[in-house]
């Protein structure tokens, strides 16, 4: 997958494994009882894939709230390398697209902490370095 050009289109076309997914990386929504993960908040569930999952939690803006280290997830995941290549083109999408949101007209520039879009641009950056 290439960062110019054609990558958002090579994202779409990429033949994946179809799963079940939430769709919503919003942690509130993973409930941790020590031993199982549990989740909540169906209502943007469908199909997915295994990469578009991992990027989505990984890089949803709730990461702010607290010290959840989404480099440590990854790790517990045995991810060939073409999955390993779309999750991170896929994160770079999200990570861009919570950017707009957060910037000035976005849909959540009014309901985040004051350093946010900062935040968010960094977080941006980082992902491309």
């Amino acid at each position: 997958m290439s960062t110019s050009g054609n990558g958002a289109d090579e994202l779409a076309e990429a033949t994946v494994t179809p799963v079940f997914g939430l769709s919503d990386g919003n942690l509130a929504n993973y409930l941790w009882d020590g031993e199982r993960v549990r989740l909540v908040d169906w209502e943007d569930s469908g199909r997915s894939d295994c990469a578009f999952e991992l990027a989505e939690v990984v890089e949803h803006i709730s990461r702010f709230d607290g010290a959840f280290d989404g480099s440590a997830l990854l790790e517990h995941f045995d991810l060939t390398a073409a999955e390993t290549d779309r999750v991170r083109e896929i994160r770079r999408l999200l990570a861009f697209v919570w950017l707009l949101m957060l910037g000035p007209g976005g849909l959540f520039a009014e309901r985040n902490a004051g350093d946010a879009l900062e935040r968010q641009g960094k977080r941006v950056l980082s992902l491309f370095a």
